[in-house]
């Protein structure tokens, strides 16, 4: 026996289900934006009869998608909603309605559903977006099919324009439209707004200008993309000679629009070279229109947006031949619906990590091991073999061995572990080579001792000189990070016993070195430690992995499934109120701490001993953001005096009044420096308790001018986070964990 649906259940669906609807619409400019969907409903019904009809055949086509069991995602995101939207517009603007005509537009919205899902597994497994041409290809076989159905009409809507605005908005909108026709608006922005409306098949001004300030409002980029596509286009058909009324009479100006919008900041990060290529391609656009304008024009038909689906299309099929130059421009792999936060986000991922880097690798040794040479050194790795490492272990008068130093044994490092510094296969083993006495070396068995540990399949680790008979796994076997591979010794080109480790491309002993970084790690300048990421250690540089804390690794080591409590005080305002997170993972493996209350997201992961953030979303009042910010490196370690540095994504964490200027100029100059730090201040302890408190702050600054600031206060005791405080202009707050 079914069970009744709950209310909460039904609450979610028709959430989700009225999502879809308005995702359908603001999709058709490649955002996701609440606000704007709704700006765009409205600029569909001033012709409400298209409006009606583009409203019907997305709803029917969302509960078919839904209803056939197709992915909820995109059905969500309005992916399989928005090429049925324009086809209703088209079919509502080209007839009039009708029973005949509904029945005809039901069905047209199921083909053009079929048609999109098709499109999406052709297409698709190339890696490319099917954009509009579902909404092309039906929209097409409709209209030549309807030629032959005598009980459709075709609409007067357009004829009587007037008498339209009247029926929707009474005299004053009449007035307002009057005046706003009669406004000395120079020809080419006249053009561009209706560029802009007849997008949603409406051909007055005044909608184009009211979507104009839809995308104003939902994305400066997007805007200034508009801009520079279109008057690039203007200028271009002055330029050769050629007849500018092609883009306002045919009302097909919007090819340019969206593409520019498509190229420069949607399916490529914006920058300088992703403008450039939105100017460089308009000529090609340009030829499209002319060829396929000429071509469908024997058949009656627009060319609609054929133009801007070819050329975006070809020019993200060919950028996936390139071979190398693959940030000018760079393609977006992860899609935000937001060519603002395509731009943080990548610039942010670029400066926190290294892109290039597919494997971390940790250290391949337990404590602090001095690096006595590095890459290019004095005396080996040379050419071929230049991006090398040697390690050994000093004493604090910087001696490596005690006594005299004539026995292996009295070498620091000798016949210490060495551990594996990713998970892998063991490739290749070599052993049975002799352990060479102090200050001999063995020529003809170069690398001596050696294993070498498949990570991928182009990426190889070589630890080199190992002890006789030390190791402790078999070639083939899998290893963990960390697992003990073997012991240090003194065999082949060693005259005194060390660690040499290489990466490399190749899997043989004595294969070229390539440069590859360690992920993380702590350097010891002047016995000052220091947290090194994504970095190759230097010659001299005293290092070690992350050595951890019991107290923070059980604080910060999130584990999906944990739960979280606070009452939280808002000490200015005198209020209270209890809020309780959870730490979650989703079917991608992403890990993030959820705020039940508020429903916000913190995207974080734990690599070698760090801890940190990578994306929020949700409510940017809530604990969860402070927490976000306040949190968002940090290490399992504590090293006394230790300062951690990151950078904020720009979008993040910013002034109101600023952030359209840094929108703007995102792309070309970065406005805001939002950087992140983080000090561990004092370790405390007792017979019964201990406590570390961490302090961390987030500046922005114009240049050295600081705009915003923000100071936190993390306590840790009885390995959770006790007390976590907040503190800002016109802001304290203090957060107790409750039991």
């Amino acid at each position: 026996m079914m069970q009744p649906i709950s209310y909460k259940r039904w609450k979610s669906v028709v959430s989700a289900f009225l999502l879809s609807i308005g995702n359908s619409y603001s999709q058709v400019f490649f955002s996701h934006s609440r606000i704007f969907a709704v700006i765009l409903l409205v600029v569909t019904l001033f012709d409400i009869n298209a409006g009606l009809a583009g409203l019907i055949s997305v709803v029917i086509s969302n509960l078919a998608a839904f209803f056939m069991g197709f992915n909820r995602f995109n059905i969500k995101a309005g992916y399989y909603g928005f090429n049925s939207l324009l086809v209703g517009l088209g079919l509502g603007v080209f007839y009039q309605p009708g029973v005949e005509f509904y029945l005809i537009l039901a069905f047209t919205a199921m083909f053009t559903l079929f048609i999109t899902l098709m499109m999406e597994g052709v297409i698709g497994k190339y890696g490319l977006p099917y954009l509009s041409i579902p909404f092309l290809i039906s929209l097409w076989m409709v209209t030549l099919a309807a030629r032959s159905v005598t009980s459709l009409e075709i609409s007067e809507g357009g004829i009587f324009s007037l008498n339209e605005m009247y029926a929707i908005g009474g005299i004053n909108l009449v007035k307002i439209y009057e005046w706003f026709n009669n406004l000395n608006i120079p020809q080419s922005w006249v053009i561009y707004f209706r560029s802009l409306g007849a997008i949603f098949f409406q051909y007055h001004l005044f909608p184009g200008l009211i979507i104009a300030i839809g995308v104003l409002i939902c994305s400066r980029i997007s805007f200034l993309l508009s801009l520079v596509g279109f008057f690039s286009a203007y200028y271009f058909y002055r330029l050769i000679g050629a007849d500018i009324s092609e883009l306002n009479y045919s009302y097909i100006g919007f090819n340019f629009i969206l593409t520019a919008i498509a190229v420069g900041g949607f399916f490529i990060i914006p920058s300088r070279s992703s403008f450039l290529w939105v100017v460089l391609l308009i000529p090609l656009i340009s030829i499209t229109i002319s060829s396929t304008s000429a071509l469908f024009y024997t058949l009656q038909l627009s060319v609609y947006s054929l133009p801007f689906n070819f050329i975006v299309l070809l020019f993200l099929y060919v950028m996936k031949f390139r071979e190398r130059f693959f940030r000018s421009p760079e393609l977006v792999y992860v899609q935000h619906h937001s060519p603002e936060k395509n731009l943080y986000i990548s610039r942010n991922f670029l400066e926190r990590f290294r892109p290039d880097v597919n494997m971390s690798l940790s250290l391949p040794f337990y404590g602090e091991w001095k690096v006595t040479q590095g890459y290019s050194g004095k005396y080996t790795h040379q050419g071929e073999w230049k991006h090398g490492l040697d390690f050994q272990i000093e004493d604090e008068e910087g001696k490596v061995f005690n006594s005299k130093g004539d026995d292996l044994a009295d070498y620091y490092c000798f016949n210490k572990p060495v551990i594996a510094p990713a998970d892998g296969k063991v490739e290749e083993i070599a052993d049975g080579i002799p352990d060479n006495p102090v200050g001999e070396v063995n020529l003809r068995q170069n690398w001596g001792n050696t294993i070498i540990i498949r990570h991928t399949d182009k990426l190889f680790t070589k630890l080199s000189h190992l002890k006789e008979g030390s190791f402790k796994v078999a070639k083939g076997d899998f290893v963990k990070k960390g697992d003990v591979l073997a012991h240090c010794g003194n065999s082949g080109r060693s005259p005194y016993p060390h660690l040499h480790f290489q990466v490399q491309k190749d899997p043989f002993i004595g294969s070229a070195t390539i440069h590859y970084p360690f992920a993380y790690y702590i350097s010891f300048r002047e016995k000052r430690p220091e947290l090194k990421a994504y970095a190759v250690p230097e010659e001299n540089e005293l290092l070690s992995n992350i050595s951890r804390n019991a107290m923070l690794k059980k604080a910060f080591g999130l584990v999906p499934g944990q739960k979280f409590s606070f009452l939280v005080k808002d000490l200015l305002n005198h209020a209270e109120e209890r809020v309780s997170w959870k730490v979650e993972a989703d079917s991608l493996n992403n890990t993030y701490i959820k705020c039940e209350e508020s429903g916000s997201r913190a995207y974080f992961k734990a690599v070698d001993g760090v801890v940190f953030f990578i994306d929020f979303t949700g409510n940017r009042k809530s604990l969860l953001y402070y927490f976000y910010l306040g949190a968002f490196k940090v290490i399992y370690g504590y090293y006394q005096g230790i300062t951690i540095n990151d950078r904020i994504p720009d979008h993040m964490f910013t002034v109101s009044w600023i952030k359209p200027f840094q929108d703007f100029m995102a792309p070309f100059l970065r406005l805001v420096n939002i950087t992140y730090t983080l000090e561990l201040a004092e370790k405390t302890s007792d017979f019964l308790n201990e406590k570390i408190t961490l302090n961390s702050k987030v500046n922005a600054c114009i240049g050295k001018k600081p705009i915003r600031n923000i100071r936190f206060r993390m306590e840790i005791a009885d390995g959770k986070l006790s007390v976590f405080t907040i503190t800002a202009p016109n802001k304290e707050i203090k957060a107790i964990w409750e039991d």
